[in-house]
C-alpha cells in the first residue's frame, strides 16, 4: 500500500503543477517554432537528410511532379484505398501520399525501439493483471473505477489464459516530436490498429520514385513484416504443430478492408468474414469447398462488440456465434485479445508512466504528453477555463473524431464542448496544444513544410518485435495539426537508417 499512497500524493502534486504550468507552457509552445525534421535551427540540412537534399536540388519541379504522378498511379493500380464514412461524393478514396520520405537516424530509432518495447511489455502485464488478480488496482496505482468502468473493459475476459500474456499482439503507438526534438507518445492503439498496409505500400512506391537515393542511404528493410506478423500469430498457438491462421474482416465496406485483404495475401492465409466460420463443439471451423477446416488463430479486424452475438452485441451480423465460448475453452486464439482497449483508453493513458514503474521498476524511456483528466473536478475546472489553449478528446473516440482543438475552434464550438464536458466529464481528457514537428512535402508542385506524426508498429507474441519503419502521417492542409486520413491527412514513407550491425536484408 505504500506504493499506492506515494502514487496518490505524487498525483496530487502533479495535478497542482500542471494547473499552474500548463497555461504558461501553452503560450510558450505557441511562440516556439515546431521542430523541423530536415533543417537545423540555423537553416542547415541535418546530416541524415543530406543525400535526399542533394537529390532534390538536382530535380526541377516538372521532374518532381512526374514522380508524384508515378507514385499516385502505383497506388491507383494497387487499389490502395480507405473509406470516409459520411462523405457526400464517394466513400472510397486513394489515400493521399507524399513523395518525400521522412528520415530517422539510427540512434534516434534505437531509443524509439527501446521505449516502445518497454511500453508494450508493461501494457501487456497491466492487461494480464486487471483480468487476473488486479494488484495494481488494489495498490491504488490506477483508480479502480477508471479501469472497471471503462467502456472497453470486458468482464468476460476475467481469469482467461492468454498465451505469453500477449494481449496486444499488434500495437500501433502514435509518437510526436516535441519542440526540443525529443519523442513522446501521444496515444497507444491496442484494439485493432490499422495503417501498416500503407507503411508497406509507401515503401514500394518510394523505391520506385527515389531508387538510387534509397539504395545508397542504407535504409532498413520492412519487407519482412508480413512474415513476422505470421510468426507472431502462430506463436500464440504453439501447442498446434502447424496452426491455421485466418484474417477476420467485417467485409468490403469497412474502411480498412484493403489492409485486411493485403495482409492476408502477403501472409498467405485465408481472408474470412463471420459467415465463413462456424463453431462446433467449442471448436472453430472455416467453410471450404472441400468441407470444414479447423482454425487455430484468428487475426481479427472486427471490434470487440461485434465478434460474437451470443456474448456481446446480439444484433451483430459480423461475428461468429459461439466464438467467445471457443476462445474461453482455449481451442482458438483471437489476436488481439478482446478487452485490450482498456489499456489504450485515453484516461488510462495518463497512468502509463506509473504502470511502467509498477511492473518493470524502470523509468519510462518515452514520456507521455501531459494530460488533464476531466473526471477530476479540479482539472475539469482548469480545462473549462482554458478551452482556447487545449486539445480535448473523448476517451473512446479515434480517427480524429470527438476532438476539439481549442486554438483553432470557434467560440460556438468551444461552448458546445464545454456543455459536453459538464454533462459527462469522465468521457474526456485534455492536453496542451502540441506543435507537431514538420517535414518537407511536395504540395502543388512546390516543396513546403507540413506537420507530421509517427506510427511505428510493434508485434508481441513469444517475443516483442518493433518493425524498423513506421507510417508517417501528414497534415496536408497548411497549418493543420490533424493527420488522420479521415480528416484530410495523408501519409509518406519513413526511412530508418541503419547503424553499425543493423541488418539491411
Amino acid at each position: 500500500m505504500e506504493y499506492g499512497v506515494a502514487t496518490a500524493q505524487r498525483s496530487e502534486e502533479i495535478d497542482r503543477a500542471l494547473a499552474q504550468a500548463a497555461g504558461v507552457a501553452a503560450v510558450e509552445a505557441a511562440a516556439r517554432p515546431p521542430y523541423d525534421e530536415m533543417h537545423a535551427p540555423d537553416g542547415s540540412v541535418r546530416p541524415h537528410f543530406a543525400a535526399l537534399a542533394r537529390r532534390l536540388a538536382d530535380l526541377d519541379p516538372g521532374e518532381l511532379d512526374e514522380r508524384q504522378r508515378t507514385l499516385e498511379r502505383f497506388f491507383l493500380l494497387q487499389g490502395i484505398t480507405f473509406t470516409v464514412y459520411g462523405a457526400e461524393s464517394t466513400t472510397e478514396r486513394i489515400i493521399p501520399t507524399d513523395l518525400l520520405p521522412r528520415i530517422i537516424p539510427a540512434d534516434e530509432w534505437a531509443q524509439i525501439e527501446a521505449g516502445l518495447t518497454q511500453r508494450l511489455q508493461a501494457l501487456n502485464l497491466f492487461l494480464a493483471d486487471i483480468y487476473g488478480e488486479r494488484m495494481i488496482l488494489k495498490d491504488g496505482v490506477v483508480p479502480r473505477e477508471l479501469v472497471l468502468g471503462a467502456p472497453s473493459y470486458r468482464r468476460e475476459m476475467q481469469g482467461l489464459y492468454v498465451p505469453h500474456q500477449a494481449y496486444a499482439n499488434v500495437c500501433g503507438s502514435d509518437l510526436i516530436r516535441q519542440e526540443d526534438g525529443a519523442y513522446a507518445v501521444l496515444e497507444d492503439n491496442l484494439r485493432v490498429p490499422s495503417g501498416v498496409s500503407y507503411m508497406l505500400a509507401n515503401r514500394e512506391a518510394s523505391k520506385r520514385t527515389f531508387p538510387g537515393t534509397f539504395r545508397l542511404a542504407g535504409v532498413r528493410q520492412i519487407d519482412r513484416y508480413p512474415d513476422l506478423l505470421l510468426t507472431t500469430l502462430r506463436s500464440m498457438a504453439e501447442w498446434r504443430p502447424n496452426p491455421q491462421v485466418v484474417v477476420l474482416t467485417p467485409g468490403v465496406y469497412n474502411s480498412a478492408y484493403f489492409e485486411h485483404a493485403y495482409l492476408a495475401r502477403l501472409m498467405g492465409v485465408p481472408l474470412v468474414e463471420g459467415r465463413d466460420l462456424v463453431v462446433h463443439d467449442n471448436m472453430v471451423y472455416m467453410r471450404t469447398t472441400t468441407g470444414l477446416r479447423r482454425i487455430d488463430v484468428i487475426y481479427r479486424r472486427v471490434d470487440d462488440d461485434f465478434i460474437d452475438p451470443l456474448t456481446f452485441r446480439r444484433d451483430s451480423s459480423l461475428g461468429v456465434p459461439g466464438l467467445f465460448n471457443a476462445y474461453r475453452a482455449g481451442t482458438v486464439v483471437m489476436c488481439n485479445a478482446p478487452g485490450t482497449g482498456v489499456a489504450d483508453d485515453k484516461a488510462v493513458y495518463a497512468y502509463v508512466p506509473e504502470i511502467i514503474r509498477y511492473y518493470l521498476g524502470e523509468e519510462p524511456i518515452l514520456p507521455n504528453i501531459e494530460t488533464f483528466l476531466c473526471r477530476e473536478p479540479s482539472q475539469l475546472s482548469y480545462v473549462l477555463a482554458n478551452l482556447d489553449k487545449l486539445v480535448v478528446k473523448a476517451v473512446g473516440a479515434s480517427g480524429g473524431y470527438g476532438m476539439l482543438i481549442g486554438p483553432h475552434a470557434s467560440l460556438a464550438q468551444r461552448e458546445e464542448f464545454a456543455q459536453a464536458l459538464k454533462a459527462d466529464p469522465a468521457n474526456y481528457i485534455a492536453q496542451p496544444t502540441i506543435q507537431l514537428s514538420t517535414s518537407p512535402c511536395l504540395i502543388d508542385g512546390q516543396i513546403d513544410d507540413r506537420h507530421v506524426d509517427l506510427r511505428p508498429f510493434i508485434l508481441s507474441g513469444e517475443k516483442i518485435t518493433v518493425t524498423p519503419g513506421a507510417l508517417t502521417r501528414v497534415a496536408l492542409r497548411k497549418g493543420s495539426l490533424v493527420v488522420n486520413s479521415s480528416q484530410g491527412g495523408g501519409s509518406k514513407d519513413t526511412w530508418v537508417l541503419a547503424g553499425p550491425g543493423d541488418d539491411l536484408s
